[in-house]
């Protein structure tokens, strides 16, 4: 085997880059900006431009699920909050009836 295949092989085996979520908005957002070139991106970041283009439709796509998400999540902690102030509400109900009759046998 000659050097030049070691070389392929070992840069075969590299494992992919992990890059957080934090970074990966940054460039889409930079990407969707589009005050630099997806190229000038690139190599400013050291991310290859497919990744930037993907990750810029990423964030134009799904972006809006964010805020849609926030207003569900709000709406349901509305509810479970109705929820439970109608089950005081029963219990209060109730207890103000018992008193009720209790006042009644002793009056």
């Amino acid at each position: 085997m000659s050097q030049n295949e070691g070389h392929v092989k070992e840069e075969m085996v590299q494992k992919h880059r992990q890059y957080s979520a934090e970074f990966k908005f940054r460039v889409a957002l930079e990407a969707a900006k589009e005050t630099k070139t997806i190229q000038e991106l690139a190599s400013g970041h050291g991310v290859h431009p497919n990744q930037i283009r993907e990750w810029k439709r990423q964030l134009l796509e799904e972006g809006v699920e964010v805020f849609g998400r926030k207003r569900s999540n709000e709406q349901k902690a509305t509810a479970e909050r109705k929820a439970e102030l109608y089950e005081q509400i029963g219990r209060l109900k109730m207890e103000l009836e018992w008193l009720g009759k209790k006042v009644a046998t002793f009056g």
